[in-house]
């Protein structure tokens, strides 16, 4: 794997911890908000320095199979830029998938896991079932992958090398969409590999995304994603929520911290919480979108996060900027 050095400098605090109006903790992290004509609107700390975007990378995973020649659409598509919750209809539509180019579940080199979902997980285990590779959130991905191998006569037992094919279709897809060159490449959660841009190039992928013409696979895929976002996360999930109530954003969070999004107008963002620390996440991106000017009960929702003590509401995880 290539390195990049990192920024030495102390990032600043995305949001603060607050139990019993005391603030016990602090998210560090950068952010970066582009104007609808590209340029940066807003930013803090270091949106110029790689990070590896994680799962918000996979809407150009899923373009990368596209321009393979594999033809995906509607629910199958937003499912190969998933990282579903392993909801029933996820977990139904990735064997569908596999069966449906001659594929069967042996194949996914996804690593056997549970429901991304708590709620799902705990279902789940309570019917008697065990960890599995479609219940891993990543298995629409890999299923596309494999089938996308299948399509074009590539060899299926090496689709997660960085070498092949395959993968070198996704760095093209991605450093394209970013406007810049790949920055390391490491491994994803899910063995596949994992190319590193800028939170500005990230930001700036989502916006070629919903920006794209007609008929290419970037807009094909964000197509995909808005008219089925149920399918790119879940039911209970901030990224399909927005997608459902803010007409033509396109979102997709990524572990470690890491969220894009891009607004119709060409409007984008991205950023990462540094110490990878989830809980942080709505409200940032609450507070992000609001700076953007997006008014929509849906914001609210995503951002509130209460802290409990004694099972009863003690204090939130607030924004800071």
């Amino acid at each position: 794997m290539s390195s990049t050095p990192a920024s030495t400098a102390i990032p600043p605090v995305l949001a603060e911890v607050v139990r019993s109006g005391f603030v016990e903790g602090h998210h560090r992290g950068s952010l970066v908000v582009l104007a609808a004509d590209g340029s940066v609107e807003f930013a803090l700390g270091d949106p110029a320095t790689p990070v590896f975007p994680r799962s918000s990378n996979k809407p150009m995973q899923a373009a990368a199979v596209l321009r393979a020649g594999l033809d995906l659409a509607g629910e199958r598509l937003a499912l190969a830029a998933a990282s579903h919750s392993g909801e029933s209809f996820h977990l139904d539509l990735v064997r569908k998938m596999l069966a449906e180019h001659g594929l069967t579940a042996d194949e996914l080199q996804t690593p056997p896991d549970l429901p991304l979902d708590p709620a799902e997980a705990e279902t789940y285990l309570a019917t008697g079932h065990v960890r599995d590779r479609v219940t891993m959130n990543c298995s629409g991905k890999h299923a596309a992958m494999l089938a996308a191998c299948a399509r074009a006569g590539w060899d299926r037992t090496t689709y997660l090398d960085p070498a092949h094919p395959l993968q070198q279709l996704v760095h093209e897809v991605v450093e394209d969409a970013s406007g810049e060159q790949v920055g390391a490449v490491g491994t994803d959660g899910c063995g596949a590999p994992l190319m590193a841009i800028s939170l500005t190039g990230l930001a700036r992928s989502f916006r070629s995304f919903v920006l794209a013409g007609a008929g290419t696979a970037e807009r094909r895929v964000a197509d995909a994603m808005r008219a089925h976002p149920e399918y790119v996360a879940g039911t209970r999930r901030a990224d399909t929520w927005l997608m459902q109530e803010v007409p033509g954003a396109l979102s997709k969070m990524g572990a470690e911290a890491v969220q894009a999004v891009a607004l119709d107008d060409g409007r984008a963002l991205a950023f990462k919480v540094d110490d990878g620390g989830s809980r942080a996440l709505g409200p940032v991106l609450a507070r992000a979108l609001r700076l953007m000017g997006v008014d929509a009960p849906v914001v609210a929702r995503i951002g509130r996060m209460p802290l409990l003590g004694g099972g009863a509401e003690v204090g939130e995880i607030r924004a800071t900027f």
